[in-house]
């Protein structure tokens, strides 16, 4: 089974419809580093529902021992810099990614890169669930803006392009 390096968002989307546990599943371990912790300690600071990473067994806290310099100048918050420094560092795993520039960054540097939504393709033909179209309806309900054309290809690789949704 693979392993996975985690930024912050595919842990706070997946947390929020219900379905943390499908890493469990699709992964042996997955490392987050210190920086993604502190932004999730930070949201439930300010009150948002987040996962807390330390309630989970195989998510394991793993920093980084050097960041490319030549990336602080990205315009990536330190959980995605860290996610992409550890994956670097980690080549084998599999870097967990949502923003568009941090994925494009990870795929430059030769990452083998998911996000959220590969995530949800990976646990329908890992047969965790059947559709992927209601997991569609709670991401958008939880905050995860997708374009109607990103969504129709999600569908399509899922093989749902013709459901109803």
């Amino acid at each position: 089974m693979r392993e996975a390096i985690s930024n912050t968002s595919p842990l706070l989307y997946l947390y929020r419809i219900g379905a943390m546990d499908w890493l469990a599943s699709l992964f042996t371990t997955v490392w987050v580093p210190s920086a993604v912790v502190l932004e999730l300690q930070e949201g439930q600071r300010k009150g948002y529902d987040v996962p807390d990473p330390h309630s989970y067994p195989w998510i394991h806290i793993v920093d980084p021992t050097y960041t490319p310099s030549e990336w602080l100048t990205l315009d990536l918050g330190m959980g995605e810099l860290a996610a992409l420094a550890l994956a670097i560092e980690n080549p084998d795993r599999v870097v967990l990614l949502d923003d568009a520039l941090a994925r494009r960054t990870a795929e430059a540097a030769g990452l083998s890169v998911r996000g959220t939504l590969g995530a949800l393709l990976d646990a329908k033909s890992g047969s965790l669930t059947e559709r992927v179209a209601p997991w569609l309806d709670k991401l958008e309900a939880a905050g995860m803006w997708m374009s109607p054309e990103l969504r129709r290809r999600i569908l399509a690789l899922a093989g749902e392009d013709s459901a109803p949704e």
